[in-house]
């Protein structure tokens, strides 16, 4: 879905547990998105509008693709 969206993903891992690794765990596929934000938990958290842009066309390639999948 991400390169479908002209993005090439970055996959690093990261310190601790997320919701999505949890739930995925638990057998409920989840994957982790980018939100296009920075600075994370911290005092100059923010996010730039582009980036949330991105972020939902891929939520929405990824519904699509889901979709496609289950036909």
């Amino acid at each position: 879905a991400m390169r479908d969206c002209h993005i090439t993903p970055e996959m690093k891992p990261i310190r601790g547990g997320t919701d999505g690794a949890q739930l995925s765990f638990m057998g409920l596929p989840c994957p982790n998105l980018f939100t296009g934000g920075y600075n994370y938990h911290g005092k100059h958290e923010f996010v730039t509008l582009e980036g949330m842009e991105k972020a939902v066309q891929v939520i929405v390639r990824i519904a699509e693709l889901t979709a496609k999948r289950g036909q």
